[in-house]
């Protein structure tokens, strides 16, 4: 069994290092190890950056040095971006230069049916006491250390989210998709063949991490699954792990075994072992950093009561219509809090208060700000859905603002998410919402379903909690 202690301070290593050798290090731009090399320094990490090149003596402005043995301080992370038949040696070396952790990108190993080149130096990482991460990966990155020491987009935003994947290529995908939608991420791990460094190894890592609170993962595969299981059901105690599971169907398990060389196994095994754990499984990555959002910025309900505000009788029909999809409870609103309701948000008299709370189209921001005050601080009330259809008498905008300004206000202490539907201005006041930390989405049925999964995952631990 792999000794705990010495697990989680090699990964600190790799995560927090005070010196990165990357080598393979490029002069020639497109290069992996040119582009590496130039994430590394473009972050803006602050430790010590050693390219490794026997043909250079500078690169990127940086001193270049033949081999690991030449550095002037000992590497903590190695970077090794180098042709397959050449790795083993590579890791020998940082073995005798006493690196703590190796981030192999080289591909060629046990997905092509290289297992023996694999073994070697996952033999030689155990024997010089590295963790190795890969090999066949795009790297790893840290936003707190301002470490990005991958071959992906160079601008990642930094956040609470770590995302760990499986696929290279989708991760590298999801990197800069998580740009465009603004999605902060503390750290993303590539984790390609998990010939050494594996799921339940960064569960335990980012469940001690004070720098993330979701964990998000792409998952083709588990090689210890008594290992995960137990990793897991300790991590979700504290921090909600989601899971993109692949390989579903037969002819996906055998895409999975060519494409890392991974055993995907039964899938409804899988399914049975996260609902054992609290893992909340999402069929796709925009149902996973959905909730990733919800998650990273909003409390746990504690309790199952759900209102829904909306100005939409349609829209919250929809709304209704998922919430029975999602598990989701919505509150039989009692008349005592049904006349603050009417009162409160200014609603005209054919308004409805029995859940939707349905304002009707002539509302404006102070109805909606009366409305929210009113079921923030009913305590029978647990969490909160807050839509809005576009209308020709009100500003998409302005209803974004007030609902910010209402919340900060009266310091929301129950989760709050929003959907905003119609034209560019909603995707501005869903871009403001989202930057406030208000979890905004474009239907309102996304905005549902991350409040049942919530819900699920806050029921999960008051059972365990018993």
């Amino acid at each position: 069994m792999k000794s705990m202690v010495k697990m989680i301070k090699n990964l600190s290593s790799m995560f927090n290092p005070k010196a990165v050798c990357v080598i393979g290090a490029s002069r020639k731009p497109g290069k992996i190890g040119h582009e590496i090399l130039k994430n590394l320094i473009n972050y803006g990490f602050g430790g010590k950056i050693y390219p490794i090149n026997p043909e250079a003596r500078e690169i990127l402005g940086l001193k270049a040095y033949p081999t690991v043995k030449s550095t002037p301080t000992k590497p903590d992370l190695a970077v090794v971006a180098l042709p397959a038949v050449y790795v083993s040696e590579a890791i020998e070396e940082c073995g005798r230069k006493g690196v703590k952790a190796v981030a192999v990108i080289s591909s060629g190993f046990k997905e092509v049916g290289n297992a023996r080149a694999e073994g070697q130096i996952v033999n030689l990482s155990k024997k010089y006491r590295m963790r190795l991460l890969g090999p066949n990966i795009f790297g790893v990155f840290y936003a707190p250390s301002k470490l990005n020491a991958t071959f992906g987009p160079p601008n990642v935003l930094p956040g609470r989210i770590a995302f760990i994947t499986q696929s290279g290529a989708l991760g590298i995908a999801l990197m800069g998709w998580t740009i465009s939608e603004e999605v902060g991420l503390s750290a993303i791990v590539s984790l390609g063949n998990k010939s050494d460094v594996d799921d339940a190894d960064l569960l335990e890592f980012f469940s001690q991490d004070p720098n993330t609170e979701v964990i998000v993962i792409y998952m083709e595969g588990i090689n210890d699954g008594k290992e995960f299981m137990k990793a897991a059901k300790k991590t979700v105690m504290t921090k909600p792990i989601i899971v993109i599971k692949a390989g579903r169907s037969e002819r996906g398990a055998r895409a999975i075994l060519s494409h890392t060389g991974a055993l995907a196994g039964s899938d409804a095994v899988y399914d049975a072992a996260f609902k054992q754990c609290g893992v909340i499984r999402t069929s796709t990555t925009t149902e996973a950093f959905d909730l990733a959002r919800l998650f990273a910025g909003q409390p746990l309900p504690d309790g199952d009561n759900t209102v829904i505000i909306t100005n939409g009788g349609g829209m919250g029909i929809m709304a209704v219509d998922a919430c029975k999809d999602s598990g989701v409870t919505l509150m039989d609103i009692p008349k005592d809090l049904a006349a603050k309701f009417r009162k409160n948000s200014g609603m005209p008299t054919f308004g409805s208060t029995v859940n939707p709370i349905d304002m009707t189209g002539q509302i404006y921001e102070a109805g909606y700000s009366g409305a929210i005050k009113t079921a923030l601080s009913d305590p029978r009330v647990n969490s909160l859905i807050i839509l809005y259809c576009q209308t020709a008498v009100t500003d998409p905008k302005m209803i974004a603002r007030a609902i910010i300004k209402t919340l900060k206000e009266n310091g929301a202490k129950k989760p709050v998410v929003t959907s905003l539907v119609g034209g560019e201005e909603c995707r501005v006041g869903i871009r403001e919402l989202n930057r406030a930390g208000i979890p905004s989405y474009s239907e309102p049925q996304r905005a549902v379903f991350v409040i049942g999964a919530m819900h699920e995952y806050a029921r999960y631990l008051r059972k365990r909690k018993k």
